[in-house]
């Protein structure tokens, strides 16, 4: 069953500040704020396009949703609501704060009828999350997670990569760490210095130095592999491309990349044919690989089938096969 989701942005809403990278309205394109009657119009266009047998969440996006003002945030979960009683929706899923979670919230969207939560946690090193301007910690983070896991809620958590502070081995303590606390599913976030934020100020004033692609590609492989092997889904990696998220429009630094979750799985994928390239006595290193991820292990410009004839001096042949798992790659002798 195909699943959908229905976004709702309320940018920057419920966000008691601004955090130095954000620029919530840059990242999602919409500059006015939401109100019931503007969510209705967003979601009744969605469903123009939805087939009736796929299974739709509306996903209330972009700001703290937690934190909005609980009026507003009743409004926009009663216009949700109706779309579930009807059958047309299966649950609604919104990100938010881990320091706006507690009892009486959550049993407010669990009457709405809320299936997943995603905070946005960015990191689990404290001195990181203080150089960004979180306002929380990373114990802050664990008593979320504590508290959403009495109810039946999905959860899922957000993290970031290089923010200020940050290094290799950091990223990977919160992957970890991420991965302890058994998330349903997980977003990794390289950091973009977005124009006119605080940390486009301490970029130019010499306090903050970007991260490369080159450098975030191997950090987020390291990642992806640490997910992976907890079983833990990632939904996505690097932000969405839009007319605004791209060098020359509001992204002034940072490891741009249109595909660069894509290029992280075909780093993963070069350390698994490494590995078995070391087993094969051939000058031909056939392999057995998933169908759909032919051109993820080919690599980027068959980056990857050039590293393995000059590492090894072995040509690439891959073998697809729709019965071989996803990730999975089988040495054929």
């Amino acid at each position: 069953m195909k699943h959908y989701n229905i976004p709702v942005f309320v940018s920057h809403m419920g966000c008691p500040h601004d955090c130095v990278f954000c620029s919530q309205r840059t990242i999602t394109g919409i500059s006015e704020e939401m109100t019931p009657q503007k969510a209705k119009e967003i979601i009744d266009r969605y469903f123009e396009d939805i087939h009736p047998e796929g299974y739709v969440e509306i996903a209330f996006f972009g700001g703290s949703f937690t934190g909005i003002d609980s009026e507003l945030r009743r409004s926009l979960l009663k216009v949700a609501k109706e779309y579930i009683d009807k059958g047309l929706a299966h649950g609604i899923r919104l990100s938010t704060r881990p320091d706006y979670i507690d009892d009486e919230v959550l049993k407010e969207l669990e009457s709405f009828g809320v299936t997943a939560i995603e905070l946005g946690v960015q990191s689990l090193d404290d001195e990181v999350l203080k150089k960004s301007g979180r306002g929380h910690d990373s114990l802050c983070v664990e008593k979320a997670v504590s508290c959403i896991r009495k109810y039946d809620f999905e959860l899922g958590l957000q993290m970031m990569t290089g923010l200020p502070g940050d290094t290799f081995e950091k990223s990977v303590f919160t992957a970890k760490k991420i991965s302890s606390l058994m998330p349903d599913t997980v977003r990794v976030y390289p950091t973009l210095v977005i124009r006119s934020t605080a940390l486009e100020r301490m970029m130019c004033r010499g306090e903050y130095k970007p991260w490369t692609v080159a450098e975030t590609v191997d950090l987020l492989a390291e990642i992806k592999e640490i997910f992976d092997s907890a079983g833990i889904r990632i939904i996505r990696m690097g932000l969405q491309n839009t007319d605004e998220i791209t060098p020359g429009a509001s992204v002034v630094g940072g490891p741009f990349h249109e595909a660069i979750g894509e290029l992280a799985q075909s780093r993963v994928f070069l350390k698994k044919l490494c590995l078995l390239a070391e087993q094969c006595p051939d000058q031909c290193l056939n392999i057995g690989c998933n169908s759909r991820e032919v051109s993820k292990i080919v690599g980027h410009k068959r980056a990857n089938a050039q590293e393995i004839e000059l590492r090894y001096k072995k040509r690439l042949k891959l073998w697809p096969d729709s019965n071989i798992s996803a990730g999975e790659l089988r040495l054929l002798r």
